[in-house]
Order: C-alpha cells, then sequence, then structure tokens
C-alpha cells in the first residue's frame, strides 16, 4: 500500500497528506483487485494504525456495495473468507475501538445483505460456530445483528421497492432457516454474561427488542425467556435495557385475547416483584424507562379492548377493561412524579383511558374518582418549578413547555369526558388562588393558565363563552370578572403578568357583556404593568395583544380615545440610530401600537374632521421625522450608518402603512377625511425612490407603501404613480424590475383604462428595460443568476398579460409602432416555445389566446392573422414537441391546455381558413398523416373545449413516441 497516501488518514494531518490520501481511496475503489492488498492487511494484521483498519473496512465495504456483482465467484470467496479470518483474529487479540467494531459490522451486514440469499445462506451458523461464547466474538455478531436490523428492518431508512422486495425475502427466509437457533444464542449470551458482562448483557437486550417486531413472539414470550428478563430487572445496571426491551414485546401486534393475557401476565410478575411500588424507586431514569413500559401495557389493552369491542366479543373485552382500570393507580402515581419525564411517557396512557371513558354509555364512582383524578394530577403538573429560568430559557426549559403542550391535550381529552366536572375543579382552584398577595408566582399563574385553557378545551362558537349555556357562561363570567377586579395584574413576576393579559384577550367578549371594567384593564395595558414593563419579553407581547384588545372592543372605547393616543404619544416617535438609548419597544413592536391607533382613531365615533385631526397628529412627526433623516441619509458617507439610516427610514413608512390596516370598505380613508393626510405621505416618501444610496431597503419600504395606498386611497394615489415609476425604473437591476411589476399590474387591474395614457408611455421603456437586463451576459454554470433570468422572465410575461387581459388597456400595446409590437410579439413566441419553463410557457399562451381574441378578427391589428399563420399556430405544435415538454409534469400540462385553448380561438376567429390551413399547409408539413389531421379539425370544431384538451394531450403524446 501507498505508505505516504496512509498518513493523510490520520485527523492531524496536513491538507496535502489528507489531499492524497482521498485519491489513493478512489484509485483503490475504482481498481479491479487493488483492494485485495486492503483484505490481507485485515487478515494479516499489518497495521496497528485505527484510521488504516478503517480506511481498509471502507475499501472492502465500497465493493460489496458497489461492485459485488462485477466480482468473480473466487473473489466473491475471498471477501467471506476475508471476513471469518479478521473476525477469527478478534477472538483473542486486544479489542478493536468502537468505531471500527461499527465499521466491520456494517461490512458483516452488507456481506449478509448481500450473499445471504445465493452464496452465503449458511452466514449466521458459521459466525456462531466460529465465535462460540468467546466475549470479543459476542460483541461483534450482536453489533452485525443490530446492522443488520439497519439494513433489512428499520422503518427510519428509506428503501427502494427493490431493496424492500430483497428484505421482506431475506426476513421470510431467517424465520425458516435459522431464527430459533439466533434466539437460543441471544438466551445462552444473556444467561452466561448477565454476571460478567453487562454491556454484552445490554446489547444482547437491544437486540432481542430490535428482531422481536417480526419474528415469532413465542419464542421470547415463554417462561424461560421472561423470567431471565424479569431476573435482568432487578440488575440496576441491566433493568434500564431489560425494560426496554420488555415494551417491544409488549408492543407487537398479536390477537387482542392473547395480548391482554401477555399484559396481566408480565404485569402480575411485575408487580409481585414489587416494581409498582413507584415511591420507593429513586433511579429516575429506570423510572422513566418503567414509565414507558408501563404505558407500552396501558396503550396496548385499550387497543385490545378497541379491537374486541368492535368485534362484539363483550366478555373478552368487559376482562381487558377490567385489566385497564387495574393499572389506573400505577398510572396515576407516575402521572403525577416530580420527575416530568416519568411523568411525560404515561401521558399517551392516560389520554387513551380517557377516551375509553368518553365511549361508556355509563360512569362508575370509580371511574368519575379517576378522571378527578387526572384532573388535579394536571393541574398539578402544569406548575413552573423554582428552578425555571424566565430570563434566558434554555433545553430545559424548552422540553418543560413541550410536556405543558402534552397536559394540554389531556386538558382538552378531560373536558370531554366531563366538562362540568373541568369547570367546576378550575373554579375552585381558580376562586382560592385569587387571594393571590401571599400566594408564589407558579400557583398564582398556574390558576389563570386553566382559565386561559378552558377557552380551548371548552369550545365555543367564535369566542361566545358568555352566551348559550348559561352555567358555563355565568362560571366563566365570575372567574373573569373575579381576574379583572382582583389585582392580580399587579402581581409581580412576568409568567403572571402575561398570562393575564394573554386571558384578557382570550376571553375580550366578556367585556362586551361588562364593559365597566374596559377602562382599569386598559390602564394595565398602558402602564408599567404592560407596554411599560421593566421585561422586554411582557412589553413585546403586550403592543401585539393590545391591538387585538381594542380590534374587538374599540366601538367601547370612545370616551378614552384621545386618553389613550396622549398615554402613548411617546411610544409612537421614530427611534433615531444615532442617539444609542435603549427604545421601550422595538420597531416590530411599534407596528402593533401604530395599528392600535389607526384603528382607534378610525373606529371611532367622532366626525370626519376630527378623525383627520387625530390622524395627522399620528402621521406628521413620522413624515418630519422622515425628511430630516433622508436629508441626513444623502450626506452620510460611513456605509454603517448609511445603513442604520436606511432602516430607520423604512420603519417610518412601515409605521404609516400600518395604521391603514383600520380602514375597510364600511370605513374607507375618503369617508374618514384622512386622504390629504396619506396624499402628504406620498409626497414625503415617494422622493426616497431617487436617493442614490441603501436603493433597495428603501425601494423596498416605499413600493410596499405604494401597493397599501393603491388599495386606500383609490384613484387619489394616480398622481403619484409615474414619478414613482420613473424613479424606480432608473438604473434598476433584475430585482428591481421583478419587484416593480407586480405595483404596475395591481394598478392596471384596479384602474384599467383610467391608466392607459400612463401605461402608454411606460410601457416600452419597461420592456426596453427587461430586454436590457436580460441580455447581461452570465457565467454558463451560474445557477443564481439563471434562477434570476428565468423569474424576471417570468415578471415580464405577467406584464404583458395583464396589460392584454384588460380590454380597456390592450390598445396599449396597438400604439406603440409596428416596430416595437413586432419585437414584443416575438418575444412571446420565443416565450412560449424556446424556454423550457411551463410556469412562462403557460402565460405565453394565454397571452397569444388574449392577443387572438383582441386583433384576430376582421377588424383587428392589420397583418395580425399573417402573424397567426407564420408564428401563433407553428407554436402550438412547435412547444409541446420540444424534449423538455414533460407531458408527464403537471405543471406542463396546464401549458399544454392554454395551447388547446389557443387553437380554439384562433377557429372561434378565423373559423374555415384555419380548418382550411392546417389540412392543406401546416399538418402536412409535419407529416401528420391525412386521417389524424382529419380527426384533430374535427375535435377543433366541436364546442366542448375539455374533448379538445384531451385529445391535444392524447395527439402529443402519440407524436412523441
Amino acid at each position: 500500500m501507498d505508505e505516504h497516501a496512509l498518513l493523510g488518514l490520520n485527523p492531524n494531518a496536513d491538507a496535502t497528506y489528507r489531499q492524497r490520501a482521498l485519491a489513493y481511496f478512489e484509485q483503490l475503489k475504482d481498481s479491479q483487485d487493488a483492494w485485495q492488498v486492503c483484505a490481507e492487511a485485515l487478515v494479516k494484521g499489518l497495521y496497528n494504525d485505527d484510521h488504516v483498519k478503517f480506511f481498509c473496512f471502507q475499501v472492502l465495504e465500497h465493493q460489496i456495495k458497489f461492485r459485488h456483482g462485477e466480482l468473480s465467484a473466487v473473489q466473491q470467496q475471498l471477501i467471506r473468507e476475508t471476513l471469518m479470518k479478521w473476525l477469527q483474529l478478534q477472538l483473542n487479540a486486544q479489542p478493536e475501538k468502537a468505531f471500527i467494531r461499527n465499521k466491520a459490522a456494517q461490512v458483516f451486514a452488507l456481506a449478509f445483505v448481500t450473499e445471504y440469499l445465493t452464496q452465503w445462506p449458511k452466514f449466521f451458523f458459521d459466525i456462531l460456530a466460529l465465535i462460540g461464547l468467546n466475549p470479543r466474538g459476542v460483541d461483534l455478531y450482536l453489533r452485525t445483528l443490530m446492522a443488520i436490523d439497519a439494513e433489512v428492518v428499520d422503518r427510519d431508512i428509506l428503501h427502494s421497492s427493490e431493496e424492500t422486495r430483497r428484505n421482506t425475502l431475506i426476513k421470510d427466509t431467517m424465520r425458516e432457516q435459522c431464527i430459533p437457533s439466533l434466539v437460543e444464542s441471544w438466551y445462552q449470551i444473556l444467561h452466561t454474561f448477565q454476571h460478567s458482562h453487562f454491556e454484552l448483557t445490554c446489547q444482547c437486550l437491544e437486540v432481542v427488542g430490535a428482531y422481536v417486531s417480526w419474528i415469532d413472539l413465542n419464542l421470547i414470550a415463554n417462561d424461560r425467556f421472561v423470567n431471565l428478563l424479569l431476573s435482568h430487572m432487578s440488575v440496576e445496571v441491566l433493568r434500564e435495557e431489560a425494560c426496554d426491551c420488555l415494551f417491544e414485546i409488549i408492543n407487537k401486534g398479536m390477537d387482542p385475547v392473547d395480548k391482554t393475557k401477555l399484559v396481566e401476565s408480565l404485569c402480575q410478575v411485575l408487580q409481585t416483584a414489587g416494581f409498582f411500588n413507584v415511591e420507593q424507586e429513586e433511579d429516575v431514569d429506570f423510572l422513566a424507562k418503567f414509565s414507558k413500559l408501563v404505558n407500552g401495557m396501558g396503550q396496548s389493552l385499550v387497543v385490545s379492548w378497541t379491537k374486541l369491542t368492535k368485534a362484539g366479543d363483550l366478555k373478552s373485552s368487559q376482562e381487558t377493561l377490567q385489566a385497564v382500570e387495574a393499572k389506573v393507580p400505577l398510572m396515576l402515581r407516575l402521572l403525577v412524579h416530580e420527575d416530568d419525564d416519568i411523568s411525560a411517557n404515561i401521558v399517551g396512557f392516560c389520554y387513551d383511558y380517557l377516551h375509553v371513558l368518553k365511549q361508556l354509555p355509563l360512569l362508575t364512582d370509580q371511574q368519575k374518582a379517576n378522571i378527578e383524578a387526572i384532573m388535579v394530577a394536571v393541574m398539578k403538573k402544569l406548575t413552573y418549578d423554582d428552578e425555571y429560568n424566565f430570563e434566558n430559557e434554555g433545553e430545559d426549559e424548552a422540553m418543560f413547555v413541550e410536556y405543558r403542550k402534552q397536559l394540554k391535550l389531556l386538558l382538552d381529552r378531560l373536558a370531554q369526558v366531563s366538562p362540568e366536572l373541568l369547570l367546576d375543579s378550575v373554579r375552585r382552584v381558580f376562586n382560592t388562588t385569587m387571594h393571590w398577595q401571599t400566594v408564589p408566582f407558579m400557583e398564582v399563574e398556574v390558576a389563570i393558565r386553566l382559565l386561559y385553557m378552558l377557552g380551548e378545551a371548552l369550545p365555543a362558537h367564535q369566542g361566545a363563552h358568555f352566551s348559550g349555556d348559561v352555567a358555563k357562561a355565568s362560571t366563566l363570567q365570575d372567574m373573569m370578572r373575579t381576574l379583572v377586579t382582583c389585582g392580580v395584574s399587579e402581581y409581580q413576576h412576568t409568567s403572571v403578568t402575561l398570562e393575564f393579559f394573554e386571558t384578557v384577550v382570550r376571553y375580550d367578549k366578556f367585556f362586551i357583556v361588562e364593559p365597566q371594567h374596559i377602562p382599569n384593564v386598559l390602564m394595565a395595558f398602558l402602564d408599567q404593568r404592560g407596554l411599560r414593563n421593566g421585561s422586554p419579553k411582557v412589553r413585546s407581547r403586550v403592543a401585539y395583544l393590545l391591538s387585538r384588545f381594542v380590534k374587538t372592543l374599540h366601538k367601547h372605547m370612545n370616551a378614552y380615545i384621545e386618553d389613550i393616543l396622549n398615554r402613548i404619544q411617546d411610544l409612537l416617535e421614530l427611534s433615531p440610530p444615532e442617539n444609542g438609548y435603549p427604545t421601550l419597544l422595538t420597531s416590530d413592536d411599534q407596528l402593533f401600537v401604530f395599528e392600535t391607533a389607526g384603528v382607534l382613531i378610525v373606529g371611532s365615533e367622532c366626525a370626519a374632521e376630527r378623525k383627520q385631526a387625530l390622524m395627522r397628529n399620528l402621521l406628521t412627526p413620522l413624515m418630519e421625522r422622515f425628511k430630516l433623516l433622508l436629508g441626513k441619509l444623502l450626506q452620510e458617507q460611513d456605509e454603517e450608518r448609511q445603513a442604520a439610516l436606511a432602516d430607520c427610514l423604512n420603519h417610518a413608512v412601515g409605521f404609516a402603512s400600518r395604521t391603514s390596516k383600520a380602514f375597510s370598505n364600511k370605513q374607507t380613508v375618503k369617508q374618514c377625511g384622512c386622504s390629504e393626510v396619506y396624499r402628504d405621505c406620498l409626497e414625503t416618501f415617494v422622493p426616497a425612490l431617487s436617493c442614490p444610496v441603501q436603493r433597495e431597503a428603501l425601494r423596498s419600504g416605499v413600493r410596499t407603501f405604494l401597493h397599501r395606498m393603491i388599495i386606500c386611497l383609490e384613484e387619489e394615489v394616480l398622481p403619484f404613480i409615474p414619478a414613482a415609476s420613473e424613479h424606480m425604473l432608473k438604473d434598476c437591476e433584475a430585482k428591481d424590475l421583478q419587484e416593480f411589476i407586480p405595483l404596475i399590474n395591481q394598478i392596471t387591474t384596479k384602474f384599467k383604462g383610467q391608466v392607459s395614457p400612463f401605461l402608454q408611455q411606460v410601457f416600452m421603456p419597461l420592456v426596453q428595460a427587461f430586454f436590457q437586463v436580460l441580455a447581461q451576459p452570465a457565467e454558463e454554470n451560474d445557477q443564481t443568476a439563471a434562477l434570476e433570468k428565468q423569474m424576471l422572465r417570468r415578471s415580464y410575461f405577467a406584464f404583458i398579460q395583464t396589460i392584454t387581459s384588460n380590454a380597456s388597456v390592450n390598445e396599449v400595446i396597438a400604439n406603440q409602432g409596428a416596430e416595437n409590437i413586432e419585437r414584443v410579439l416575438f418575444t412571446i413566441i420565443q416565450g412560449a416555445v424556446d424556454f423550457p419553463d411551463p410556469v412562462a410557457q403557460r402565460t405565453c399562451f394565454i397571452i397569444l389566446s388574449k392577443l387572438v381574441e383582441h386583433w384576430g378578427g376582421k377588424d383587428g391589428l392589420v397583418g395580425f392573422p399573417d402573424f397567426i399563420y407564420k408564428h401563433i399556430v407553428p407554436a402550438c405544435f412547435l412547444a409541446p414537441l420540444k424534449p423538455t415538454f414533460d407531458l408527464s409534469d403537471a405543471q406542463t400540462i396546464l401549458t399544454l391546455s392554454e395551447c388547446a385553448l389557443t387553437l380554439k380561438m384562433i377557429h372561434i376567429k378565423r373559423g374555415p381558413e384555419f380548418i382550411q390551413y392546417l389540412q392543406q399547409e401546416y399538418l402536412p408539413s409535419l407529416q401528420v398523416t391525412p386521417d389524424i389531421t382529419q380527426e384533430l379539425c374535427q375535435v377543433l370544431q366541436q364546442p366542448d373545449s375539455k374533448v379538445l384538451k384531451n385529445y391535444i394531450k392524447a395527439f402529443f403524446q402519440r407524436a412523441k413516441l
């Protein structure tokens, strides 16, 4: 072997050596017989370096995986001998490092999968005969079994249908030929090594757990084997693995009556051995595994009960239900365990048990008591512990949040089984805790949290919790009244504060019933409890929640609007990038506050003049700051400061835009007298489009504002569009164009004929801008540039489509002069045929169809019929005939449909003349036979376009054969 190349295998080797090692590996892989050098090195133990040994196994692995079919019978035999000789060497040598043993096991597993069904049926017998009960041999045997499981059984690994078929055949053959022997070997390993080699025993338990899902269960679920497993449950180092193994046995699919018997016999033994006394067990890792085992047993019994009930076997289903009930006390003890992992592992059984109770016609007193016990457990376990870090939430905190979600599912299920009991329990806990002054924060938080959770657990149509069912409505109403009047919003802990505001907003409909509480709650939102809280997390969340609260209840806030606006005024200031002071709210939070202010003004009952004045007070400071900062940006040289200023300018535009979300069809900008203020905003913001620095950021912000104003100001926005367009088209790049087109399309669609003069003016400059950018050279392999051009073409075609779709605007193209029209038309033909992009092609055929509709008749555009026959008709046939036109792709089929509709439209506009052209000139030129030509022409003349679409698909499928 190339000793110099091998030096590069060491992870600490320098790059040159590593490169050489890599090249050597490729050379050995590709060579017909160089791998034999590696085989010899392994068998003779020529190298002590672990990395070289690993390398040799990698070379062998590659041969078996990718070149096995090319090897001669002698070479295949050599691989088998190499593996067995290497295994024999291991029996008395120093054990290899774990990573080498794992790699060796993978290679053994690959050899097995490749040769077991053909050349090596005695694979397992050969290995077992060689290793006997030698610990090093047993270790490699068990590792190989787990590697085979990964190759053949593991459902998490995706296999091709061919591999799946092979794997099924392997399992079937193993069941017939060797599984009993393997199981016997596992028993002997477990029995022999249980006191001397704990690691081997654990490995073997893992193997049993992995294989039990697909082998005959009677081989494992018998007294001899189960007693051995149960004895391992009492050995500290083995019991977690034994627990997992028992879990896999329990989980195996089988007859429901047999499953119940298996679970019951196992439970009896575990209970007798004292495992159910979980309070006396201190090892939480073991208890987590034991909880998972009990969960598996419980869920298995529930599945059996369901099957037996469906089958109408009442006696067996009753026995199974009794078995389920017998596990409930243990389930409850695990559910309330202080360790959340132990508790979380039993939630599944608990959930399924409640589902069983939900299906029973009558509940016994014991079952009702069980429901109550689960409820108490859930309430207890929802509580934060002292260690939870609210300021710096890490992995433990994230796990508790996930665990809480599981408990919430249990609470929802409890509500389905016994809503009255849940409501009553929550009410009791809540009322006791709301004497909050001396209660720890975690108890106060969970009491409010439970009230919040009732909102989802007891669903009400559109949140109408305070009407309908009187008992429920009055209980919730009482709790809400207590929440907002007991002063708990003053509690000095972020978790309580957040829960208070979340709950107030969840039940915002309560304030429609009792509006007298709105002022006090508003004050909580606005003062140091809410928007001015010491915690940024609380301030941020409250900014959002306030906007929701106001949206629902603004009609009840008329008396306080100006007071609220005064109180939030300092929070609406645009924080300048230069002063470096921390602000109370981030710009994202401020968006919600601006929206809130907008909703209050627009929704108020005051006259239009007053609304205008209030809106002007809100937006004028933004406009003034904008002008000032834009001036600074134009003088600023430092790039970082430029970016900060542009960011701030964008926030100003975003805030103004957000206030407009308050308007609706009923309350338009015009009706509220606010048009002038937003026109002033446009006058202030549009000049930023011509700012030479930070163009992309500024253009993006102003463009978004323009989109918004097209909706809000309607035709009053039109005077601003020409100037804005001029700025945006100046020195524009692909991205600018792509983002400008939706704006033009929105204007065209909304205002139609009103914008024809403007479109007339901008059409060719815009088209030329497209041509210029598309013509820019790009590297051949530059995927990003290619994708950018593809998206730009799509934008261009979308623009043309918008114009051709509007009859009143369609004349815009007709008035561009013959040369320009021709140029544009050819780009559409090119888009339909030459670029393999079905999205763009479909758009092009839609455009062609529209153009034929507008100009293809008797009084259409001069010379256009000629264009139809010379270019549009050929496009309809040449595009689908291209090799890149994939008729099995859904998007392409949509394109083909539009292509068929284009042909249909030509027939509608040109009539028999078109049919004659197809029959006598065009189709014969494509060598289409007369009978197929006749067939196509007949289908074209039928009124049903669906028939045509189906025919065209079949036509091109035949043509491509």
